[in-house]
């Protein structure tokens, strides 16, 4: 039931890139204010530890999250909560907004480390975190721009892959992490979270 309902959300999104650019971003900017401001920042860029920044964000992975949490295959209470009750559109609009502004790192991004990000640097290509990711770790289609997000959410998230506490529309992501220190995960994110 749970791999169905997957399928049906990741070829719904499949066919939305065709379309993305016929939504609204000024529509999505007022939804945004509504549901989404507080924790992920006005202009998309989280200052709460944990968050994700959306600023830059891949419209067509923004839009699949989205339909997971209100289908209830992403299990996140409070992003459950807010995705209730918003059709397609209100989500396509989110996404074309929050896709359309500009990235940049949270304002209390941790100093890099040299010997970290280097180990991190090494690990992504071994990995290789950027045949999917894209090198400069943009991310595409529904696959999620890395660059310059919040270190500990990237950490979080990793290790949620690797235990099998996360799953997206496919298992690539389990897979890629899976058997990854602790350690390792901390360089990645690092590594990740001081691109630009």
């Amino acid at each position: 039931m749970i791999a169905a309902r997957l399928l049906a959300a990741a070829i719904l999104v499949a066919a939305l890139p065709g379309v993305a650019a016929a939504q609204s971003a000024a529509r999505g900017a007022e939804l945004a204010a509504e549901r989404c401001a507080s924790c992920h920042g006005e202009a998309g860029r989280s200052r709460l530890e944990d968050i994700p920044s959306l600023a830059g964000q891949q419209a067509e992975f923004i839009t699949l999250q989205m339909i997971l949490f209100r289908e209830g295959l992403r299990q996140v209470p409070a992003m459950m909560g807010i995705a209730q009750g918003l059709s397609e559109r209100d989500m396509e609009d989110l996404a074309a907004f929050f896709a359309g502004l500009a990235p940049s790192p949270p304002e209390d991004r941790r100093i890099r480390d040299p010997a970290l990000y280097e180990r991190g640097r090494a690990l992504s290509a071994r990995m290789n975190c950027g045949v999917c990711h894209l090198q400069d770790y943009r991310g595409r289609n529904q696959v999620p721009r890395l660059a310059a997000q919040r270190e500990e959410f990237l950490a979080r998230t990793m290790a949620e892959y690797r235990d099998g506490r996360r799953v997206g529309a496919d298992t690539q992501m389990n897979g890629a992490v899976f058997g990854v220190s602790d350690a390792d995960l901390a360089a990645l994110a690092h590594y990740l979270a001081q691109r630009d």
